[in-house]
């Protein structure tokens, strides 16, 4: 991509020309979305040498797992658990402990950009969802992002209720990390049925709207310290829009709010939404320089 010199909309850039980047000065670097792909594959490539090899750098799946002896727990899997069976073992306290104050400082959802295995398939569809769309084969479905926590708190009562982590049965994230830490599952067809939604019905349907995982995340974003800084650089060209996987969360970059904020001597702002996922396709397309990674502790350092 060379944001600098074009607009680098979903439709105008092929796939693959995202994964590069084209500074000032035209020298070729990895984009945020290459860096991305790096660490996730790199993240699973641990799980899945840990049991076949037995190197035991990072053991288990996303839901549970040990990162150099160290206990890591997922935070909704926590919920599920503590609403099934009433208490916690001391191992899980200090993994799930251990997951919120980490994504407190890096961001929390910044986990379905960087570490989510789904994330990967779920950008391929959103590319064959767009050209679909633009060919006009199928309609662009839009649903309101805020019934995300229906799901959220619907997958917890029925735990609750049931005394059975259901989610499990339904999440594609832990069917996929468990396919790549152990091996092929039959459950990868709803993998498969997930996926063909998103590319047909409706663009990340399952990130967007469905996933508890995420949501809790997001819970934990609002107040991590990594965020998205925006600037009055910005123009408001909308192509941060186009590429972002929740634009609900840069409203800030829209002409009218932009001057709304301007007129009250606002020069930079963070973006808070819970939804922001960190994934830096905005700033790998911003060609004024207006959106970049920044942290909220500066401040006080």
């Amino acid at each position: 991509m060379d944001k600098y010199h074009n607009r680098e909309t979903i439709k105008k850039s092929s796939f693959l020309s995202t994964f590069i980047s084209t500074t000032k000065d035209g020298k070729k670097r990895l984009s945020y979305r290459a860096k991305r792909w790096i660490l996730v594959f790199t993240i699973h490539l641990l799980f899945f040498l840990s049991f076949h090899v037995d190197i035991q750098m990072l053991e288990g799946t996303l839901n549970g797992s040990r990162f150099l002896g160290f206990h890591l727990i997922d935070v909704f899997s926590t919920l599920e658990l503590f609403l099934t069976q009433h208490h916690l073992h001391i191992n899980i306290i200090i993994g799930v402990t251990t997951i919120i104050i980490f994504y407190l400082l890096v961001g929390g959802r910044s986990y379905c950009a960087w570490v989510c295995p789904y994330g990967i398939l779920s950008e391929i569809g959103e590319k064959w969802h767009n050209t679909l769309v633009a060919k006009k084969i199928i309609k662009n479905r839009k649903f309101d992002h805020r019934v995300k926590y229906i799901f959220w708190a619907g997958f917890l009562a029925m735990s609750a209720f049931s005394g059975y982590l259901v989610f499990e049965t339904f999440s594609v994230v832990g069917i996929m990390s468990r396919f790549i830490a152990y091996g092929w599952s039959l459950a990868l067809v709803w993998v498969l049925v997930v996926f063909a939604i998103e590319v047909f019905f409706s663009r990340r349907a399952w990130c967007s709207y469905i996933c508890p995982i995420g949501t809790t995340y997001g819970m934990i974003g609002k107040i991590s310290a990594l965020r998205i800084e925006w600037n009055d650089n910005c123009d408001s060209c909308m192509v941060c829009h186009d590429v972002c996987f929740e634009p609900q969360v840069l409203e800030i970059t829209k002409a009218k709010y932009k001057k709304q904020i301007t007129e009250k001597g606002i020069k930079s702002a963070y973006i808070t939404g819970a939804d922001c996922t960190l994934c830096g396709r905005c700033v790998d397309v911003c060609h004024v320089d207006a959106l970049k990674f920044s942290s909220r502790l500066k401040s006080i350092v």
